[in-house]
């Protein structure tokens, strides 16, 4: 079957399997190697893309149901050819060790900005609760997700 489907700004077409996980449709068919797979049950938020804006473990989501949805992938994100604020936040508060969880983590982060500009610790982790790390104890993570909130607040005003 052929799927028609937005990602990343791009509209393409795609002949895959319509049961396929959509996280297989974007590592294997079209290189977007940033998504991790960890557990392939919607449990470890390792393959979290954006679709319509809002994080989804893009391991439960079939092929057919991308199709005419915008999907954003880590890859994504990036400005201009830079990284984008958030992921540079990672960087620069060191929530980033092994990197397995990192763009999952960001963009669980960013689906989460995208609708909480000024939000509090505590809901920080709470919204990135459903993804696993086992390496950075969660604290830089937080830090770099309320450092990033409070940049794109200056932006605003």
């Amino acid at each position: 079957m052929t799927l028609l489907l937005r990602i990343n700004g791009l509209t393409l077409r795609i002949d895959a399997d319509p049961m396929t996980r959509l996280s297989r449709i974007l590592r294997d068919e079209l290189g977007l190697t940033g998504l991790k797979e960890g557990c392939c049950e919607g449990e470890c938020g390792a393959c979290t893309v954006l679709v319509d804006g809002l994080p989804v473990n893009a391991c439960l989501v079939l092929g057919f149901q991308a199709q005419d949805r915008n999907i954003t992938t880590v890859e994504g994100l990036r400005e201009a050819g830079k990284l984008a604020g958030l992921q540079e936040a990672f960087l620069t508060y060191g929530a980033v060790q092994c990197g397995y969880c990192s763009p999952g983590m960001v963009m669980a982060a960013e689906g989460f900005l995208r609708a909480n500009t000024d939000p509090s610790a505590g809901e920080i982790r709470h919204a990135l609760a459903g993804n696993l790390c086992r390496c950075t104890g969660f604290e830089t993570i937080v830090q770099a997700v309320a450092s990033e909130a409070a940049r794109r607040e200056r932006v605003r005003t």
